[in-house]
């Protein structure tokens, strides 16, 4: 018999998870509403809402690797990953879910037909036996950290085990998981491995009541990016197109309020250097056009990548198209990293550091705080503040030496830290019948 403490640690995370679900049913109704109001803006939410809902199309065998990358950031990670199990693995389906449209088209533009993909069901028990019943995989593979009671539960009781790969958890995500550990720990003991990015995400998913022995560092996905071929040379013709001597900066993967901050920060820079060009890149599709209102509002003039302007003569270029990051960030002299600026927590500064470029983090990094460590420990990334972006930035276009010195040690660093995907495939098979 179960320990009264275990009986009782059981019942109450049953009556916690069947809380949580009434309540995510109470409020399906707001959640439809509000895809169909982001509908507005991108019509994507307004599509194959019935995936959303559990119902794809029924596969006649069983056995597809099923593979949850929420959006853009996290299918990126997960390219190298999926590109390995399509070889390793040709007769299984690779199914792949996502939660916004960005990240279903990414998975388009970066798979087409290789592989098949719907949007992510809701939590909801019978949206998840529907979703299951129809697709039979034969394993999960969850990107980062997506964990969700029901579908755990789902997979627990369909025998369908599940991997948390290229897992990372911050301290102040793990604070918030502590607080629910009524749902925390039994997703955690639901899960049949986690995969982590390094010894610290570990020892935060061990105290949430992860089974050590289901815990495995197996390194940074993110590290494995591919650079592709002829990049460079696909940068130097826009280049070209922006005016071949132009010092250029890039706001990479920029929120609200950051795109306001590089803008009057570009205002002193093109005092000393006119012909600077700073290259915006929103991290939304939907924020596109009021970014490109506001730095007319600025008395900026601007070139949009959409529109198939060249750039040349403008003083900003707004980069709003999808799947074009890599082709941007290797036309960059100087890159700042985007939600870092504002408490969004930062993105992915391994892209720039591979492809040879000085990279700048504001003080909001909690997602990556390992890697910007690891990256900062080796000369290959700056911090700057809101104060200090200025005086960094300008330092470092007045330095070309510097630059590639911070460039060669962020693509020794990557070339040093890569072999997760191979570690992550063994994971994989380990889950396949």
């Amino acid at each position: 018999m179960l320990p009264f403490s275990a009986l009782f640690q059981r019942e109450n995370s049953l009556v916690a998870r069947l809380v949580y679900t009434i309540l995510l049913t109470l409020i399906m109704p707001v959640l439809l509403c509000r895809i169909w109001w982001r509908g507005r803006q991108n019509p994507g939410y307004r599509r194959r809402v019935g995936e959303r809902l559990g119902w794809v199309i029924a596969q006649p065998q069983p056995g597809a690797i099923w593979i949850h990358a929420v959006s853009v950031g996290e299918t990126l990670a997960a390219a190298p990953l999926i590109d390995q199990l399509l070889q390793d693995y040709p007769n299984r389906t690779i199914w792949i879910t996502s939660t916004t449209p960005t990240g279903a088209g990414q998975v388009e533009r970066l798979f087409g037909n290789r592989v098949k993909r719907s949007f992510m069901p809701y939590d909801l028990p019978l949206c998840w036996w529907l979703f299951c019943r129809r697709l039979k995989p034969a394993c999960l593979v969850v990107m980062e950290t997506e964990l969700w009671p029901n579908l755990l539960a789902c997979c627990q009781q369909r025998r369908i085990p599940a991997l948390l790969a290229n897992a990372r958890l911050s301290a102040r995500s793990a604070r918030g998981y502590a607080r629910l550990a009524a749902l925390t720990r039994p997703m955690l003991q639901r899960l049949t491995r986690v995969a982590v990015q390094n010894e610290a995400d570990g020892q935060r998913f061990l105290d949430l009541g992860l089974p050590p022995v289901r815990l495995a560092v197996c390194g940074s996905l993110k590290y494995d990016v591919v650079v592709p071929a002829g990049i460079e040379d696909q940068a130097h013709d826009l280049r070209q197109g922006w005016g071949a001597d132009r010092p250029v900066v890039l706001l990479a993967s920029s929120h609200e309020g950051e795109e306001a901050l590089l803008m009057a920060a570009a205002r002193q820079w093109i005092q000393r250097w006119p012909q600077l060009l700073l290259v915006l890149v929103p991290r939304h599709p939907e924020r596109f056009d009021p970014v490109a209102q506001s730095c007319l509002d600025e008395s900026f003039i601007v070139a949009r990548r959409s529109q198939q302007e060249s750039g040349n003569g403008c003083q900003i270029y707004l980069a709003d198209s999808m799947g074009e990051m890599l082709l941007l960030l290797a036309a960059a002299d100087v890159v700042v990293m985007g939600g870092s600026l504002v408490p969004r927590g930062g993105h992915n500064p391994i892209e720039p550091a591979a492809l040879g470029k000085p990279v700048l983090m504001g003080p909001y990094y909690f997602n990556f705080q390992t890697v910007v460590d690891e990256l900062k420990a080796e000369n290959a990334l700056q911090l700057t503040t809101h104060s200090s972006l200025v005086t960094d930035v300008a330092r470092l276009l007045d330095d070309p030496q510097q630059r590639q010195h911070m460039g060669y040690a962020g693509q020794n660093k990557v070339r040093h830290s890569r072999g997760t995907v191979a570690r992550l495939v063994a994971e994989v098979a380990a889950l396949l019948p």
